[in-house]
């Protein structure tokens, strides 16, 4: 219920913002139908992908989500994997319309995080109940609720949502802005978030792990170090290499390049321009600066 009521959310936003430019409720609503299982398939496959081991001897375990095991960055390759098809059939422009989905991405992450909170899982290391109450200052019900087996937790949940919805902020004025480009609030979307899921990552206690080399490993923990001073202590112990730290990583690097090159094309589209891939970079700007022709 809780999944259900953020992707109805996260459609409400995308809809709304599709309204500007023309484009029919109905398109995003067969995206959302064929993005979603798309979604959960990715996020299946890369969590088993990385816990092979534990699957390669009992092959019925892969089909069987309802025993746990996604990865929220495997949902948003099969997710885009699906948009990107979705959109060249009909004809727009995948990152125009990545970027109307972008607020509504943040918005479905921000809501189910508490999915978590209700199920007691994806939470961050042993924490003392004076942290959650006189240091973080949460409500009696948080608190409650992070008492697991006689033991308090981080409410790595809640740090997730409040960036989330902080990011949801940011990306709503971004859009209004025109110097915005096509592309540019879709790779906003994964810097604000990815940003956030490196801190958050180093005190889960359910990270996708492996070996890799020290240096890699040393890099990523004095990436980290800075949030110790929040009172979060150490990165929880494990093997040296969380997947999804690097990941993230990756990603900030990708999207910042991603950035940097749109911004040296002179032919790349603003964010405020017609949708459909039937007109041109060149003729947008064209039509919108004749001065400069």
């Amino acid at each position: 219920m809780i999944l259900g009521c953020g992707a109805l959310l996260g459609l409400m936003l995308a809809i709304r913002e599709g309204k500007r430019f023309g484009i029919s409720p109905d398109f995003f609503m067969d995206l959302l139908l064929i993005g979603v299982p798309s979604a959960l398939i990715g996020a299946r496959a890369y969590y088993v992908a990385f816990e092979w081991s534990n699957y390669k001897n009992n092959p019925g375990e892969i089909i069987a989500i309802w025993h746990g095991g996604i990865a929220i960055y495997g949902a948003l390759i099969g997710a885009i994997i699906a948009a990107v098809i979705y959109t060249r059939r009909k004809g727009y422009d995948f990152w125009r319309i990545a970027d109307f989905c972008a607020p509504g991405l943040i918005t479905g992450q921000m809501i189910g995080r508490w999915g978590n909170f209700m199920n007691q899982e994806a939470h961050g290391g042993p924490v003392s109940e004076s942290f959650l109450r006189d240091t973080l200052h949460l409500p009696n019900f948080i608190v409650n609720q992070m008492f697991i087996d006689g033991q308090y937790y981080h409410p790595t949940f809640l740090y997730e949502s409040v960036w989330s919805f902080t990011g949801l902020l940011v990306l709503l004025w971004l859009r209004r802005r025109s110097f915005l480009r096509a592309g540019e609030l879709f790779m906003s979307y994964f810097i604000w978030y990815s940003l956030g899921r490196f801190y958050v990552e180093g005190v889960r206690t359910d990270s996708l792990v492996f070996e890799g080399p020290q240096w890699l490993a040393s890099f990523l923990k004095e990436m980290w170090s800075p949030m110790s001073s929040f009172g979060w202590g150490a990165m929880e112990a494990g093997k040296n290499i969380r997947i999804s730290q690097l990941l993230a990583v990756a990603i900030l690097i990708a999207a910042i390049t991603f950035l940097i090159i749109r911004r040296k094309q002179r032919n790349s589209i603003p964010y405020h321009s017609p949708v459909t891939t039937k007109e041109t970079a060149a003729s947008v700007i064209q039509r919108q600066h004749p001065q400069e022709g």
